[in-house]
């Protein structure tokens, strides 16, 4: 089966062809009844673009508010001249809209700057497997997908409805907010959990990012045995997390790794 291969030449503080992917919308607080468009963004820094990804890899983008839970893969056009789709808010509450691609882009890269990679992002289940089986001066390929989660809020919080915020959306991958970051009184933190197919995940390092001045994260924290991590919430701005895992790959296959790579977004404007 052949796949689509990106050869990326990744070094630490480098390009980030591989790493942050999210929902960015127009808006992150809209009103009720607003149509919003939204961008594909990939990177960060002077690398931020947007997404070159193409309709065809994106198997999942859900919209789930309120009572409600929809297939919105038809609202998609990636790579449209000024947005990749737009979202309509059908009443006041908070939003959450998913997307998930399928694994079939691939990365090779030279063993320094897989090893570079590796440590940067703390992904240790690879870390190990170089280390144990000699292969830290071997070039490695591995095969990727991206999920995706972005929060809007509609109006007023509705404090009677449900809060799927805070609930996973069985992603492979995923950040699960554990207090909603519109709830009143605004909570001072934001505790998070990452689960990684369905299970708490220990030892992951979990990102936040200012998306207006994205150089580097603000904060950074390994989650914990519950695969937990608290970040302090922001009061205003527009906010990324972001975390990746990998796995080793059976020796006799295409790539030697699959890797998984989430994000959340969120925003108060």
């Amino acid at each position: 089966m052949r796949r689509t291969i990106l050869w990326m030449f990744l070094a630490v503080g480098g390009p980030a062809i591989a790493h942050d992917f999210w929902l960015q919308p127009q808006a992150f607080r809209v009103q009720p009844g607003a149509v919003t468009p939204f961008t594909l963004q990939v990177g960060h820094g002077p690398y931020r673009q947007r997404s070159p990804i193409p309709a065809s890899r994106i198997v999942r983008f859900q919209r789930i508010g309120p009572a409600m839970r929809d297939d919105l893969r038809s609202s998609l056009h990636p790579g449209g001249r000024a947005d990749d789709g737009t979202v309509a808010w059908t009443g006041r509450g908070t939003y959450v809209l998913a997307l998930d691609t399928d694994n079939r882009a691939e990365s090779h890269l030279p063993s320094l700057r897989f090893n570079d990679y590796l440590v940067a992002e703390g992904l240790t289940p690879a870390l190990e497997r170089r280390t144990r089986e000699h292969r830290m001066d071997y070039d490695e390929t591995e095969v990727y997908s991206r999920h995706a989660k972005v929060i809007v809020q509609a109006g007023d919080l509705d404090p009677a409805a449900r809060d799927q915020v805070t609930e996973p959306m069985g992603m492979p991958l995923e950040i699960v907010p554990e207090v909603n970051p519109h709830a009143l009184p605004r909570p001072s933190v934001l505790p998070v959990r990452v689960l990684y197919r369905g299970e708490p995940l220990a030892g992951a390092t979990v990102k936040l990012t200012d998306l207006d001045h994205d150089e580097k994260p603000v904060e950074v924290h390994l989650t914990n045995a519950a695969g937990r991590a608290t970040f302090a919430l922001p009061v205003r701005g527009r906010w990324l997390l972001n975390v990746i895992w990998t796995r080793p790959l059976p020796p006799d296959g295409e790539a030697d790794y699959e890797t998984d790579f989430a994000s959340l977004s969120f925003g108060f404007s």
